[in-house]
């Protein structure tokens, strides 16, 4: 009696599961946001109504990772694998790059799209546009709306004397704050939808990365702040109304017993303590350390994923293309290899990290890895790039003559997640498991596609115009 009992109980929720609606998925990502400038991570200088609400309603993802800069985590996200085996790993793809993502990469929307998905981008590319071939509508997106590249100017969506503005990979002339544009037409696509197929809108602002432009009214509330901070303030604003504006679009529409939300920044923030605040993870933007690559992070579905949880196994941005996949019926064997891992069990049942390691980066001149509570980081006091944490500028690159001259950090993050004491001269063992696997790690890796900047770009240009 037991046993059929328990055979009909397994019968039916494998029927459930099978006949379970595939979500509709709604994936928000900032540009450069500080882990704790957000009201629901502890920030109190700016409020962020809406983000709070949606993040209280799932789960904070408080160990999520991604890359030090943005096309990089772009790149991970759309194809579940390290920006090292795209060649991506440096840098970000300028608008006068002669590359992108390679094209034998599947992307997210393609997968997505194989299994009845309507698919969409709002938003930042950033994965290159040098060729028609490179553009999102020829990636797997059925919608596009935005910006092909970054730190372009709010208003008149130009950057570096060329226009940067498309509507399904054509030019287009919307006018108007970028940020309201993009929330303007994500609402657009909700109401408008194939109510037949899920959605996957993935919407990629470019707040709050600079350029520092707001409109004025979104100053006022933040006259106690000064300079790049007050506007950064006002950019948050206007962002999180947007995403106030998504969401209730999603409820007007009846969308919301069945829709995922997530939400990322796609990189730390730069220039903590002046601009950003990423409280007391060290570093910022462009660094290796926790305040350049463990940034803000929740997942909300309402009635599936707990409300008011947190989340505390480290994942990777890597990691939710073959959880999307799994969700959405799509199929995981592919020609190219996934460094992601399946996150569902982590966010929704408590479970343990994936992975025995994640990867942080690995370039000709640097790179870390984090395998369980043990970090290593290598070239990381080098000085940063333009806009990271500013530390190393300060410091200065420091040496260890126990390494020959390298850099070498290694931190126990379970009981100093902050990264001030360095362990490599007490833990020489450990240092070596580590740099055992980045190495293997680094041996795999293609070179960087990443060439200098072409100076005096000043030509006007209108990137990927489709004839």
């Amino acid at each position: 009696m037991k046993k059929r009992l328990l055979l009909s109980l397994c019968l039916a929720l494998t029927t459930f599961a099978a006949e379970a609606p595939r979500p509709n998925i709604v994936f928000l990502l900032a540009d450069d946001l500080g882990r704790a400038d957000c009201g629901f991570m502890g920030g109190k200088d700016i409020q962020t109504p809406h983000l709070d609400k949606l993040a209280k309603a799932g789960a904070i993802l408080d160990q999520f990772y991604v890359q030090p800069v943005c096309s990089p985590t772009r790149a991970a996200l759309m194809t579940g694998r390290y920006p090292m085996r795209h060649g991506l790993q440096v840098g970000v793809v300028r608008p006068w790059a002669q590359y992108g993502l390679p094209l034998e990469e599947r992307t997210l929307p393609q997968a997505l799209k194989e299994v009845g998905y309507e698919t969409a981008i709002v938003g930042k590319w950033h994965l290159g546009t040098f060729q028609p071939a490179y553009l999102p509508l020829q990636r797997g997106f059925d919608h596009q709306y935005g910006h092909y590249n970054g730190a372009l100017d709010y208003f008149t969506h130009i950057r570096d004397g060329g226009f940067d503005w498309h509507k399904d990979d054509r030019e287009n002339h919307d006018e108007g704050y970028s940020t309201h544009l993009i929330a303007k037409e994500s609402v657009r696509l909700i109401r408008e939808r194939d109510a037949k197929k899920p959605l996957f809108i993935y919407v990629p602002f470019n707040a709050v990365h600079a350029p520092h432009q707001v409109p004025e009214d979104y100053l006022k509330p933040y006259a106690q702040l000064k300079g790049n901070r007050q506007k950064y303030a006002g950019m948050l604003a206007a962002m999180d109304e947007a995403v106030g504006q998504i969401s209730a679009a999603i409820d007007e529409a009846g969308m919301r017993k069945n829709t995922l939300f997530i939400f990322s920044s796609d990189n730390g923030g730069p220039n903590p303590g002046q601009i950003t605040d990423n409280g007391p993870l060290r570093a910022g933007k462009g660094t290796l350390y926790e305040g350049g690559t463990r940034v803000v992070a929740f997942a909300t579905w309402d009635g599936v994923i707990k409300a008011g949880s947190t989340v505390k196994a480290p994942l990777h941005m890597v990691d939710w293309y073959p959880t999307l996949l799994k969700l959405g019926g799509a199929k995981l064997e592919q020609k190219l290899p996934l460094d992601g891992r399946d996150a569902w069990p982590a966010i929704t049942q408590n479970a343990a990290s994936p992975h025995d390691f994640i990867l942080l980066n690995t370039t000709p001149s640097n790179g870390a890895i984090r395998m369980g509570d043990w970090k290593l980081v290598l070239g990381g006091n080098i000085a940063d790039n333009e806009d990271g944490g500013g530390e190393a500028k300060k410091k200065g690159k420091k040496k260890n003559a126990a390494t020959k001259g390298e850099n070498v950090e290694l931190f126990n993050l379970a009981s100093d997640p902050n990264e001030k004491t360095n362990l490599a001269a007490s833990q020489p063992e450990k240092v070596a498991e580590l740099r055992a696997k980045l190495a293997e790690l680094a041996a795999q890796a293609v070179p960087p596609k990443s060439i200098p900047m072409e100076k005096g770009f000043k030509t006007p240009r209108v990137w990927g115009q489709v004839d």
